[in-house]
């Protein structure tokens, strides 16, 4: 059975989401990647919800590398907020380059841990 582009993103997700899971403590950074914008935000899996979210469109930003080094500054600062500082990184079945990367990397250089 041949599958599609977005199949094979879907069975990637669920092989990467049976390995990763977070918790109030160390909450999942999950990140979207769409044509128009980025989103990141932090779950906590154990109740099922959604501590904090940012976006390209939220940092005034477009949904490139660039807009990706902010978006992760703004999701870190965000975190801190709320007094969150490690936590477990979920790259969404997208590949770790690009805007993803740069995601990461800046919410790395705003004091998260992962």
């Amino acid at each position: 059975m041949k599958h599609t582009t977005s199949q094979h993103r879907l069975l990637r997700k669920r092989r990467i989401r049976a390995r990763v899971h977070g918790t109030a403590q160390r909450p999942r950074l999950t990140v979207y990647r769409s044509l128009t914008q980025v989103m990141a935000q932090l779950v906590d899996d154990d109740v099922g919800h959604t501590l904090t979210v940012a976006s390209t469109h939220e940092a005034k930003a477009k949904p490139n590398v660039e807009g990706g080094k902010k978006l992760g500054t703004l999701i870190a600062k965000k975190a801190k907020a709320a007094g969150i500082s490690a936590v477990v990184f979920d790259r969404n079945a997208y590949a770790y380059h690009g805007v993803v990367r740069a995601v990461a990397e800046a919410a790395r250089e705003g004091g998260l841990q992962f």
